[in-house]
């Protein structure tokens, strides 16, 4: 390790202390990701929106434009893991956020010009959509860099909690900037956000260690293999993204046909929708601000499969919601199902990120990554195929259940012979398991 790198993590051990609230490096990321994530949730209803008010897009474009989005993830997040794994994650994060407020801003900008087209709309949520790969697997894998292991649970469920109280204020911020300053002029502040989070992270003194040197013969694609077998034969990583991707593929079958339960099934008003969700999305807030108590008492390995099968069974009663007050069992068991995911993620996130070795970080994240959010769209698409076979209600008890059965993945595995996340090591695999 080299003396810059001890002396960051020196630096880091004197303000950790026993809480986070002693740590002003966290703290600074904690911040700014805060206002990012509250500036993307506004750009999320402001983009279609733009599409939508200002370009007369067809309901193709629409549905084009959102895909182009997430496209990213499916095309390069393996060879964004192997390369933030070659230089400083913070720098990457860095430029991410610098050319986010360049794209981002280039909207209302053209607006203002009365030039702003669909293909302009495409290019932003491509490139937008390739920055975030890139910032999001290297903010995953700087946080063991700047938190101790025994911090990390809290640390990931703050900012956990911050993404949750995004999706719950977001859609009403956006709402009053859009009505305010139109859809495009309302992606101002997320370009805003993105120059705040750039200075916030430039304020954070603990400097990360450097990245062993290239080995010879060392090629991106033989890195991204690495990676890809590091997470494969890991016998309880392989585990977990097995049940976080079958959790995925039901959610997106959920996701995709909830708002056509709330308005044709329960005959919600469509201006109330966004008042369910929003209550909905409590739930997510209250796993992340949970899942370390939780985590603590229960033990940090065995909450993984605790929050699946445990916290998460009461979910299918959204699938029970009927009309009228009985409107109310889908808010209650979407937020259920918030609340356990919220939990789970936070904890695998944190299993995740004690098992790998550091120079491995990035890649397991993009590899993860690129397989759980790869189901979404398929299970968006299979619910639709579905909810037109056989009906909506039928396919949403399916969805449900096949989120929670997810768990049993986790459960049958390693994992449930542990009570807490084993301590850091070169060599997860060889550590001992040490049974509750």
């Amino acid at each position: 390790m080299t003396e810059l790198a001890k002396q960051g993590q020196d630096a880091g051990a004197e303000t950790d202390g026993r809480s986070l609230r002693r740590h002003p490096d966290f703290l600074l990321l904690w911040s700014g990701q805060t206002v990012s994530e509250m500036g993307s949730a506004v750009t999320q209803i402001a983009l279609p929106l733009v599409a939508v008010v200002a370009l007369k897009a067809s309901t193709f474009q629409v549905g084009l434009l959102t895909a182009a989005t997430t496209v990213a993830f499916a095309l390069i997040a393996l060879p964004a893991g192997a390369l933030v794994d070659r230089g400083s994650k913070r720098s990457v994060m860095i430029v991410c956020n610098l050319l986010r407020l360049l794209i981002i801003g280039s909207v209302p900008l053209a607006a203002a010009l009365g030039a702003v087209t669909m293909a302009q709309l495409y290019v932003v949520a491509v490139a937008a959509g390739v920055c975030t790969v890139f910032f999001d697997v290297a903010y995953q894998s700087y946080v063991p860099s700047l938190v101790r292991a025994e911090l990390r649970m809290d640390a990931n469920g703050k900012l956990g909690t911050t993404q949750a109280f995004a999706q719950l204020g977001g859609p009403g911020l956006g709402g009053g900037l859009v009505a305010a300053f139109g859809a495009a002029g309302a992606m101002t502040a997320d370009a805003i956000s993105y120059a705040v989070s750039v200075v916030s992270i430039l304020g954070i003194r603990t400097r990360e260690e450097p990245p062993p040197a290239r080995r010879e013969g060392e090629t991106l694609r033989s890195r991204i293999a690495e990676g890809l077998r590091f997470v494969v034969r890991h016998r309880i990583l392989r585990r977990v993204v097995a049940c976080t991707a079958t959790a995925n593929l039901f959610s997106g079958m959920s996701t995709a046909l909830t708002m056509l339960f709330l308005v044709r099934v329960l005959h919600v008003r469509p201006g109330l929708t966004g008042l369910v969700m929003a209550v909905s999305a409590v739930g997510g807030i209250a796993g992340g601000a949970f899942a370390g108590p939780l985590a603590r008492r229960i033990g940090s390995a065995r909450i993984i499969w605790v929050s699946m099968l445990v916290f998460g069974a009461p979910q299918i009663i959204a699938a029970a919601a009927w009309r009228g007050w009985g409107v109310l069992l889908f808010p209650l068991g979407c937020g259920i199902a918030y609340f356990a995911s919220m939990v789970y993620n936070v904890a695998q996130l944190s299993y995740r990120q004690s098992v790998t070795p550091p120079e491995l970080m990035g890649r397991m994240n993009a590899a993860v990554r690129w397989v759980v959010w790869g189901t979404l769209p398929l299970g968006s698409t299979l619910g639709g195929a579905l909810g037109t076979l056989v009906g909506v209600r039928p396919v949403l008890w399916l969805a449900f259940t096949g989120s929670w059965a997810a768990g049993w993945f986790v459960f049958f595995s390693p994992l449930r012979h542990l009570r807490d996340v084993p301590e850091p090591g070169p060599k997860p695999e060889s550590a001992s398991v040490a049974t509750s």
